[in-house]
């Protein structure tokens, strides 16, 4: 299996509740994280949503989809989400929340590996570009965050 580990931060001109608000709903992410294909809930979880299992499409520039389902191990609300991956890719993913005056930055660390064969074929050759595709997604994200929020989202 190859070893990815990719970390994203984004400034948002808006309060860390806004933010919050959009990020608390992973249901409705594909309305404005284009990237995002789809979302199946597979299991509700406690009243937090901890426990929690959906069933994620990605879909990148690249010709190919990322299929993987997340299970809610910890939200700690306006601060932190993480869940565990497993399917495509398998690890841990952490957005992590933290106000500054009237903006929020946002951190998303992704800790994975692939399963999928093809990929893990190529990882040495790839790597590169699934390192840059996976950056594209998430700038993507950050444009699609500033048009939900009507602000600005700078990608760091």
């Amino acid at each position: 299996m190859a070893d990815y580990q990719f970390s994203t931060l984004w400034r948002v001109e808006a309060s860390i509740q806004d933010v919050w608000d959009v990020f608390s709903h992973p249901d409705q992410w594909p309305e404005w994280w284009g990237s995002l294909e789809r979302i199946v809930e597979i299991k509700k979880g406690d009243m937090q949503g901890i426990g929690a299992l959906h069933r994620y499409t990605w879909k990148g520039v690249l010709p190919y989809r990322l299929t993987f389902d997340i299970n809610v191990l910890n939200i700690q609300p306006c601060t932190l989400l993480e869940g565990q991956a497993s399917g495509a890719v398998e690890g841990r993913g952490v957005w992590s929340f933290s106000a500054n005056g009237a903006e929020t930055f946002v951190r998303y660390d992704w800790n994975v590996r692939t399963t999928i064969r093809w990929m893990n074929y190529l990882a040495l050759l790839a790597a590169p570009a699934f390192r840059w595709n996976h950056d594209t997604v998430m700038r993507e994200g950050a444009r699609g965050l500033a048009r939900k929020l009507a602000t600005n989202v700078y990608v760091y």
